[in-house]
C-alpha cells in the first residue's frame, strides 16, 4: 500500500501505491479499506501503530487483512491481537525467532489464513505442528490449504510434545 518505511509513523505522510483497483476514501478523507499491506519496508516495531491506522482508516476496527511481510520484526507485537476482524495475516520473511510468539495470535477469533515462513522460527522442531495447535481455527497456512491429515498429526504431536498444565489443588480447599 505504501512506499519503503522505516517506521509505521511514516505512514502518515506517504501516499498508498496506486492498485489494481482505486482506494475509495471518506468525506472526511479517510480511506475505506479493509486492508493494509505494509510489506517489504524495514519495520522493526509497530509503535503507534494503533494511533495511525485511526488517523488513516475510516473503520479502523474493520482490519481484516495485514501483510507485514519482508520487514525486520522480531516478535508478534501485542497491538495485532486488539483487531478481531483480522482474517489474514502475512508475517513471512521478518525476524520472528521464537516459535511461542504465535500464543498472541490466538486471541483472534476470525484468523484463517497465517504465513510466518522465513522467520528463523521455522527452524525449530514442530514448527508447522505447533502453529496448527496453537491456531485450531486457520484454513491456510504458509500458503498451504491445512488438511485433516494436517490437523491428526498436530494433535499427535501436541500429546507427544506438550506437557498438560498441572492443576494445582490448595491444602486448604482439601
Amino acid at each position: 500500500m505504501v512506499a519503503f518505511q522505516a517506521s509505521v509513523t511514516d505512514l502518515m505522510s506517504e501516499e498508498p501505491r496506486k492498485g489494481q483497483r482505486p482506494l475509495k476514501h471518506s468525506k472526511s478523507g479517510k480511506s475505506l479499506t479493509q486492508s493494509l499491506w505494509l510489506n517489504n519496508n524495514v519495520l522493526n516495531e509497530l509503535r503507534g501503530f494503533n494511533h495511525v491506522i485511526a488517523q488513516l482508516l475510516q473503520h479502523p476496527e474493520n482490519l481484516a487483512w495485514i501483510d507485514l511481510s519482508f520487514n525486520d520484526l522480531p516478535s508478534i507485537d501485542p497491538v495485532l491481537t486488539t483487531l478481531f476482524n483480522l482474517s489474514v495475516l502475512y508475517l513471512h520473511g521478518n525476524s520472528i525467532q521464537r516459535l511461542g510468539e504465535v500464543n498472541k495470535l490466538a486471541t483472534l477469533p476470525r484468523l484463517r489464513s497465517l504465513t510466518l515462513h522465513g522467520n528463523p522460527m521455522e527452524e525449530e522442531k514442530g514448527y508447522r505442528q505447533y502453529v496448527l495447535c496453537t491456531l485450531p481455527r486457520i484454513t491456510t497456512f504458509d500458503f498451504s490449504g491445512v488438511t485433516k491429515a494436517d490437523r491428526t498429526a498436530a494433535e499427535v504431536w501436541k500429546r507427544m510434545n506438550i506437557k498438560p498444565k498441572k492443576v494445582r489443588i490448595k491444602q486448604d480447599a482439601l
